[in-house]
């Protein structure tokens, strides 16, 4: 930098006033005159050594013989913009080289910015100054003994201005460096290698750097610190005292600052008066050039610190890692890892074997689609190969293989070895009765952009650059530049106190120790560039240390202010732990204060000793710290008050584990920062210190250290392993064995059954998915059990990929275990992996280091697998946000977006900045007042607009499949709810799709909807695979941030609450509604019974998923149902029974959601059917065969406990899904516990209440412009679409039995159309509807008087529908022919005889159709669901079952009994039984011939041979009143006829007395 008196320009650019400029340039003159008399001394000592600069800022193209080219940097050696142009410096002396030899090309330094790098030479057998490391001088003849290692060298003083002198150095002259190491890639890891060659390093400097070359600018040259501080330090120096003699080992170490400290004033001594006598010169440039590198024993402050991008010996292992697992995994065909590939499910079940499908097939070479009938067992490349016969004349040149089939409207491809039926869109088309459209496409020209290249595959592992792509919440607060200036600007003030070089080094020795501390502790991105190390290679086994572990506590760092006036008596309570099991009592140090010397911070200086020894230490054991402190009572208080008051406080708690990745036990000094006491660590016992909080409190403990290194090597395993079989045990051992083994999880094991279980552990071999709990029952993990463990994981029969997710909780730190669960989880399939990955993320926290078995398999099945690639990289920066773990998820992230390669990173970063558009426009919709949201919507859009204007296509993070190309802003809208989400459509890229409509959420965590689909999810798959299909309906959910995400929604759907107030608001008190809106929406009969026969299955699924999940808040608009039948719930945020409350009541009062409207459509009426016991009979199925994998939900939610949902967070919220499943019932037991449960459910007025609620809370939100529409009308009709109506006429009434008993009455519409009448069927029920719509359009005084609906006596009979036939044949008159003066009056413009709501009433609904010309007269709706059994009266389904001496019998269901709506119950004997001892009844069923009880009736101690001789007499009988009990029916059964030894279920027929008939 130069400046002149006449042009300010210069230095006006950088921000420096006159004033300063002026201080600055007395300054440098003052020390330059110093300076070069140092310098000089120093140059001809180091041409007598011969030493070699340590850093050569000549352009690397020097070192391969060109000639010098002059390297313009600032003053951190990044902007060479800032220096000036001044005098030609004349060529300085060479210094001694030796003569440079052949060298290699070396690639590495090809490239324009070659010339950008900073190349750092280090030998690995001598330090930088060319000594050897034990400082000793090298000997060619014989050793000699090493001395004391002497403290690291000190760096040379950089000038702050740079002086002609200096730059005299960089000469083109200058002769090309000597001949060193070959330079080595930092990424490469290898100890070999770190021991054997010299390291170079080269790292392009950052020029993303906030601080910069113009950091200078940032620092004020004024004063900052208090004079006396360096008269003090003066006086030290004049009285021969050291400065550094008050330092002892544990000296705390200063706080960091957010910005660098300013730069102190030069105060120089007398001794340097004769410099008074230099007159300034006005011309001199001011540079901040770099000077060469001065041959003596320092440098400048900038070449103190390399740039080292994984300068943690543990990351450059991991990038060595990633490395060679990229290499593993490289393909020849680089276009086929760009794919989705549809996910195929394997099972029998779901295969379809003689199952004929019909496919679509659209090629491009034909102008009509191809339709196939083929059967679901065909593999794809044959449907390929049928294709292709239509499109190729001759198939000899033409392989298969060239070709794939993709699903349309996807960017999903089938897999071609792969079965039709198998893949799970085809199983989805099945379900849901959709057509199956797929087009056939040639390889070659499918869309690559996500693929792989070789040059991906190729690049070096480099996480940094990736770190740096990610939203990272905490930035460095100390960049390489500002510490090199800081340095440069010390070494300039100690030049006023110089007595001898040695205060000096030891000075500068000190300061290097505690910047190399800080860079190791905050994960700085550049380190010293000289290591005071000691010899490695010199190691100790840990298990033959039997001194106690011991370490010193030191002190706490910046304490805030609030805490020295709130608190007193801080203290920390030390632990170990492994797994969470604490391995002794907590150790306490003794009460401290605060004290403040330049900054706030807490002394202990205390020695902890554990009373555990080294060698008793488990590998993963964690030292847990928590600070605690005493309140300080306020004044005047009292003292019961304070007593109350002064009762410690837990302010912060860190963990961190004693042995590295190394498995060496730390030594040294480690800063650790304090987690606040309001973030939970009862589930994050291993998270990393905070260092992301910049005002984190920070504890300083030093460890030992010694000459060697603590190892700690895992032992062989023992050679002697016995198995015996379970049975060998007593009837007792196995009776509490199997109760033990039967709670399905380690969380409730009792301290007894532990011991139980690993005495009798050689005995458990039989029970695979016991393996955790025998693990968790260990009695320790130290050195010396590890070989009985080792031996029984060994030995241990593989486990499913279920049961050994169990062993990758935090309770299992233990290495080996780990890599074996990984191991029997390796083989598990792609699709299932997807199903389970969100918890295998969470597990990443349990792993206690950034390598491990789980990492290299997840990134092992990312890289060969879009899909899992994209969820991934989705859940990996949602883990960012989790700030305990966010340190490891930016290394696993950043390890990702290096594997996937550049498209997949570019596509990313497409999606985040889509969701990143997406969230804002919907946060400006939340905010904005309810008029003006529609207008700030369209607004919005056009952003969105631009993006796909910009960058053309982007995937959706739903799903990697969903490409879309545009928004449809028409399409368009948002929910009138309380988050006011988003309703978008987006543009299929795909012609041959529909537009993608999703939900976009901003203000909602979608994380527990993620979970809560995720566990229906796998439920729906266990069921299917145990063959039970209960037509679930599957929705895409997924969180792409802390409160915003996107939701897939669902076509053809309406909401209960929507179907419901068709009827009115107090519709959700009427049982009709469901059944009428299928009915409208499936009018055909065989239509229809499919719709109810998915209504079963799919509310029977939906009842079990949400008992067991304990979804809470359900009310009308959170369940949804399509109009083929299917229904499923929505909105999950609550769940483990985390219940809504008003007051002290719970919203949600009955176990699950299922009311009388519901039970409606099962039972085709108001009384119970057969239906209802296949409803009740479906529920207790999947309910059991969900509590058959109780240990599968119980891990796949244990290790979500610490994914930060506040709703599953501990242990009782897991324990509530334990008790919802009772693994410890039996089958029959937990089929009655179900079945009252359904009853309970049906039974409560609260649910219809709760839906009733919630329909005038969202009255509010309700249109004033939306019209109303009649609910048993499919669609709207108008005058113009049906025609002018001329006259109606009442007929006559007709008798009904389905959907209910009643009357209908049938109108005869004319229109003005010749010949053009029509008959319609009308319900009163739906008369009165249309009344009641029509007043809400026209003023009650202009309508014609509408029947009463109350009646004395029987509504249905007969005489009433005769008069209200009269009565309502004067209503429709009145509203054809009123006078125009008052029927064209209304609230839309017309009058109520063109109005839509009549012409929609009187026009012809299918049903009306298919009575025309037939008897309207049908059979009650039960005759078609259950057999007439004529005299016999019934039937009975009975459960026989004999087991320990007990005969069980489960009465079930009834069927088709005689009578008018009885109450029956069952009443059982066995015969002979004169006293009447064996009688059993169970409970009475109120007013119903098809009554349910799933009751188990238990005949104890009978033997099996008194049994024989004996008869099951049971007999159904209807309770009365004031009579006597009426019989209904009976059976006899033999049980000699029966097969006691199975359980014997059916159906037995009911009459008069006699034996049964099966």
């Amino acid at each position: 930098m130069s400046a002149t008196r006449g042009n300010g320009e210069h230095w006006q650019s950088l921000g420096i006033s006159r004033k300063e400029l002026a201080l600055a340039e007395a300054l440098q003159m003052e020390y330059d005159a110093l300076s070069r008399l140092r310098q000089d001394k120093e140059e001809s000592r180091a041409k007598q050594r011969g030493e070699r600069p340590l850093i050569s800022w000549e352009d690397p193209a020097d070192r391969t013989g060109c000639g010098g080219i002059k390297a313009a940097r600032g003053l951190s050696g990044s902007d060479p913009t800032l220096s000036h142009n001044g005098p030609a410096p004349p060529e300085g002396p060479p210094v001694p080289q030796q003569p440079p030899g052949p060298r290699e090309p070396q690639p590495w330094l090809k490239g324009p910015l070659s010339g950008d790098y900073l190349y750092i030479f280090e030998g690995s057998e001598q330090d930088f100054l060319g000594e050897p490391l034990n400082g000793t001088e090298s000997h060619h003849g014989g050793g000699s003994s090493p001395k004391k290692l002497s403290p690291p060298p000190v760096p040379p003083r950089h000038p702050l201005w740079s002086s002609p002198e200096g730059s005299q150095r960089l000469g083109k002259g200058s002769p090309p460096a000597p001949k060193g190491p070959q330079p080595r890639d930092i990424n490469m890891f290898s100890v070999a290698q770190e021991r054997a060659q010299d390291k170079l390093l080269g790292r392009r400097i950052s020029e993303e750097d906030p601080y910069g070359i113009d950091a200078i600018t940032c620092l004020n040259l004024k004063s900052t610190y208090d004079s006396g501080v360096l008269r003090e330090a003066s006086r030290g120096w004049k009285e021969g005292r050291s400065i550094l003699e008050k330092e002892s080992s544990g000296k705390p170490v200063a706080r960091s600052k957010t910005m660098p400290p300013q730069v102190p004033p030069r105060t120089y001594g007398s001794r340097h008066g004769h410099r008074k006598n230099l007159a300034p010169n006005k011309n001199r440039r001011i540079s901040i050039d770099p000077v060469a590198p001065r041959p003596h024993s320092f440098t400048n402050g900038y070449e103190l610190f390399e740039v080292s991008e994984e300068r943690d010996e543990e990351v450059a292992a991991f990038c060595h890692m990633l490395d060679v697992l990229r290499s593993s995994y490289s393909t020849k065909d680089y276009s086929l890892t760009g794919l989705v590939w549809n996910a195929v499910n394997l099972s029998p079940e779901q295969l379809g074997h003689g199952v004929s499908l019909k496919v679509t097939v659209v090629c491009d070479s034909l102008r009509e689609p191809l339709t196939f009938t083929c059967d679901c067992s065909s593999t794809v490349d044959l449907l390929i190969y049928q294709a292709l016969c239509y499109t190729h004349d001759d198939l000899h040149a033409v392989d298969v293989e060239d070709f794939v089939l993709k699903i349309c409207g996807l960017e999903e491809f089938l897999q071609n070895k792969h079965a039709l039926g198998s893949h799970e869109h085809i199983q989805h088309c099945r379900k849901f009765d959709m057509d199956i459209r797929l087009q056939l496409l040639r390889r070659k020209g499918l869309r690559s952009d996500l693929a792989r290249t070789a040059s991906d595959d190729q690049s070096p592992s480099t996480l940094n650059h990736y770190i740096h792509l990610q939203e990272r919440p905490i930035k460095q607060t100390i960049s390489r530049q500002a510490l090199s200036l800081l340095f440069d600007t010390f070494h300039n003030e100690v030049d006023a106190f110089l007595a001898a070089e040695r205060i000096v080094e030891s000075l500068t020795a000190a300061i290097l120790d505690m910047v190399e501390l800080y860079c190791s502790t905050f994960n700085a991105d550049f380190h010293p560039a000289v290591h005071g190390s000691r010899e490695l290679g010199v190691a100790q086994e840990a298990q033959l240390l039997t001194c106690p572990l011991s370490f010193t506590v030191y002190a706490t760092h910046r304490i805030p202010i609030t805490w020295a006036a709130s608190y007193e008596d801080f203290y920390l309570s030390c632990s170990l732990s492994h797994g969470g099991k604490e391995l002794c009592s907590p150790l306490l140090t003794r009460k401290a204060h605060v004290y403040k010397y330049l900054f706030h911070l807490i002394i202990w200086d205390q020695q902890i000793c554990f009373p555990v020894q080294v060698n008793h230490l488990p590998r993963e054991t964690l030292l847990s710290v928590t600070l605690f402190a005493v309140p300080i009572p306020p004044p005047g208080s009292s003292s019961d008050t304070n007593k109350q008051r002064r009762v410690p406080e837990a302010l912060g708690w860190v963990t961190t584990p004693l042995f590295n990745f190394r498995q060496v036990l730390t030594c040294g000094r480690k800063l650790l920062g304090l987690w606040p006491a309001t973030q939970d660590n009862s589930r994050a016992r291993s998270s990393a210190p905070n260092f992301n909080q910049p005002d984190s409190v920070i504890l300083q403990i030093d460890f030992p250290t010694s000459a060697f290194e603590v190892k700690f090597t895992s032992p062989a395993v023992a050679e002697f392993s016995p198995r015996y079989e379970f049975g060998s045990l007593g009837e007792e051992d196995q009776r509490q064995l199997r109760e033990a083994m039967q709670k399905k999880s380690l969380y409730w094991l009792t301290d007894a059954d532990r011991q139980r279980l690993w005495e009798k552990r050689c005995h458990c071999h039989a029970e695979p998915g016991a393996l955790p709990m025998l693990l968790a029952s260990a009695p320790s993990w130290d050195w010396a059990c590890l070989p009985d463990i080792y031996a029984l994981l060994s030995q241990w029969t593989s486990m499913s990929h279920q049961d050994a997710l169990g062993l990758l909780h935090a309770t299992f730190p233990d290495q080996e275990v780990r890599r074996t669960a990984v191991q029997w989880i390796d083989s598990i399939s792609d699709t299932e992996l997807l199903d389970y990955l969100p918890q295998l993320v969470q597990a990443l926290k349990y792993e206690c280091y950034l390598d491990s078995p789980l990492v290299r398999f997840l990134m092992k099945r990312a890289i060969c697998d879009l899909k899992i690639t994209h969820y991934f990289f989705w859940l990996l920066k949602d883990g960012l946000k989790d700030s305990q773990f966010s340190i490891r998820y930016q290394y696993l992230l950043a390890a990702l977006l290096c594997c996937c390669g550049k498209g997949l990173r570019e596509e990313f970063d497409r999606q985040c900045l889509l969701v990143s558009t997406l969230a804002r426009l919907a946060q400006q919709v939340r905010d904005a007042a309810p008029s003006a949201r529609q207008g700030i919507l369209r607004e919005g859009l056009e952003d969105v607009k631009q993006f796909f204007k910009a960058h053309g296509s982007c995937r959706l993070p739903l799903s990697p499949s969903l490409l879309v190309k545009g928004i449809v802003p028409r399409d368009c809208s948002y929910f009138n709810s309380n988050a006011v989400p988003l309703k978008l459509s987006f543009q299929n890229v795909d012609p041959l799709g529909e537009n993608i409509r999703v939900i976009f959420k901003c203000g909602d965590d979608l994380r527990q909807d993620m979970l809560t689909l995720q566990m229906i999810r796998i439920m729906n798959k266990i069921w299917v695979q145990e063959g039970l299909d209960m037509r679930m309906v599957i929705f895409r959910c997924f969180s792409t941030g802390r409160g915003r995400g996107m939701v897939e929604m669902i076509p053809n759907a309406e909401t209960l609450r929507k179907i419901q107030v068709e009827h009115g608001v107090t519709g959700s008190f009427k049982d009709r509604p469901l059944a009428d809106w299928l009915q409208k929406h499936n009018p055909e009969e065989d239509e229809y019974e499919k719709a109810v026969e998915n209504f079963i299955y799919s509310c029977a699924g939906c009842c079990v998923a949400t008992y067991v999940l304990g979804i809470c808040d359900r009310h009308n608009d959170n369940i949804m149902l399509k109009t083929t039948g299917h229904m499923f719930h929505i909105d999950f945020g609550r769940f483990l029974g985390h219940a809504q409350m008003f007051g002290n009541i719970k919203r949600d009062r009955a176990p699950f959601v299922f009311t009388s409207d519901m039970a409606y459509v099962i039972n085709g009426g108001d009384k119970p059917s057969s239906r209802f016991h296949d409803f009740v009979d479906l529920c207790c199925q999947a309910y059991n065969l969900i509590r058959k994998h109780t240990h599968l939900f119980l891990n796949l939610l244990g290790l979500m406990l610490s994914c930060g949902i506040p709703e599953l967070s501990d242990l009782e919220d897991l324990k509530y899904v334990y008790d919802a499943l009772r693994p410890q019932d039996s089958d029959a037991d937990a089929t009655t516990y179900f079945t009252r449960l359904i009853e309970s459910s049906l039974g409560s007025v609260a649910t219809k209440l709760n839906f009733f609620i919630h329909n005038l809370a969202q009255m509010k939100f309700t249109g004033s412009d939306a019209r109303p529409t009649l609910s048993f009308a499919p669609r709207t009709h108008t005058i113009k679409t049906s025609g002018r109506i001329r006259d109606v006429f009442l007929c006559r009434h007709e008798r009904v039995f389905n959907p209910s008993k009643g009357y209908t009455y049938v109108v005869k519409v004319q229109r003005e159309s010749p010949g053009d009448v029509t008959f319609v069927q009308r319900t009163f029920e739906e008369f009165q509807e249309l009344h009641n719509k029509l007043r809400l359009l026209f003023p009650s005084s202009l309508l014609p008087s509408f029947p009463s609906r109350f009646v004395i006596g029987r509504s249905r009979g007969e005489a009433v529908a005769e008069r209200r036939k009269e009565e309502l044949n004067g209503y429709i008159w009145h509203l054809i022919h009123a006078a125009p003066e008052v029927a064209e009056v209304g609230t839309w413009g017309r009058g109520y005889r063109e109005c839509d709501l009549i012409y929609t009433f009187f026009h012809p609904l299918p049903r009306d159709e298919k009575a025309a010309g037939t008897n309207t007269t049908s059979k009650p709706a039960d005759a078609t669901w259950a057999r007439s059994l004529g005299k016999v009266g019934g039937e009975v389904k009975l459960s026989i079952s004999y087991k320990n001496n007990k005969l069980f019998i489960m009465v079930m269901h009834i069927r088709g009994l005689d009578g008018n709506d009885p109450d029956p119950y069952v009443k059982t004997y066995l015969l002979p039984d004169p006293q009447k001892t064996t009688k059993r009844k169970t409970k009475v069923a109120r007013k119903t011939c098809n009554p349910t009880y799933n009751e188990m009736l238990v005949y104890d101690g009978i033997p099996r041979g008194d049994l024989e001789q004996r008869e099951l007499r049971l007999s159904v009988l209807s309770e009365e009143s004031f009579w006597e009990n009426i019989l209904l029916g009976e059976v006899g059964i033999r049980l000699r006829d029966l097969d006691l030894a199975q359980e014997k279920m059916g159906w037995f027929a009911l009459g008069s007395r006699g034996h049964a008939t099966l």
